[in-house]
């Protein structure tokens, strides 16, 4: 009986040590390959031409909302002498002064709304460009890894340590700037709003 459990021991320690020596094999001839996508954004051309859209439809943004934005200032401005001094009961008995507030405040509360839209259409805009940017990397990433032989491709930020021989971000940015240049970014707008009643 005991010579039965040696052998069996024995097999199974065979079958661990030949399926060990295997996947030591294995792993040593796996290659990874390494890539920095922050850099890859970041330093290709297209990532840089997604940059300066998206900077320059964040300014056309802000200047539809300045003229609001300096009006309600300027009228702020104009309300502050009418209010000092006077307790809340004075203010609701100026029939005048009342109107002028609510009004403020719907022009205060509409801007707020214009621009919670904007940045929620900001936002969809982003989105958009770092998808059709993706899309545009995809091939590239792909003939990288095929050039590489790389079974195993990592994020450089969710690495502790990577030799600059398995760093594959130089090739990836070279290949993109000369397939990818530009990546059309329009802004995207928020269906609008149905009108009360029917």
């Amino acid at each position: 009986m005991s010579f039965i459990r040696t052998l069996v021991a024995a097999v199974m320690l065979a079958a661990v040590v030949s399926v060990s020596a295997v996947q030591g094999a294995h792993a040593q001839t796996s290659t990874v390959m390494v890539i920095d996508d922050n850099k890859i954004f970041l330093d290709s051309k297209a990532g840089k031409d997604i940059q300066t859209k998206l900077q320059n439809i964040e300014k056309q943004i802000n200047n539809e909302l300045e003229p609001t934005r300096k009006s309600l200032e300027t009228e702020v401005k104009a309300l502050q002498p009418k209010l000092e001094g006077k307790t809340r009961e004075a203010i609701a008995a100026d029939t005048a002064l009342v109107n002028e507030l609510a009004a403020f405040q719907k022009k205060n509360n509409d801007l707020n709304q214009k621009r919670a839209i904007a940045e929620r259409e900001y936002a969809m805009t982003a989105e958009k460009a770092i998808i059709d940017f993706n899309n545009a990397l995809d091939p590239v990433l792909t003939e990288v890894i095929r050039e590489k032989n790389a079974q195993v491709v990592l994020l450089k930020s969710q690495v502790v340590f990577s030799a600059d021989a398995v760093d594959a971000t130089a090739a990836v940015i070279q290949k993109l700037d000369a397939k990818t240049a530009a990546i059309a970014v329009t802004r995207q707008k928020l269906p609008a709003a149905p009108q009360g009643g029917n």
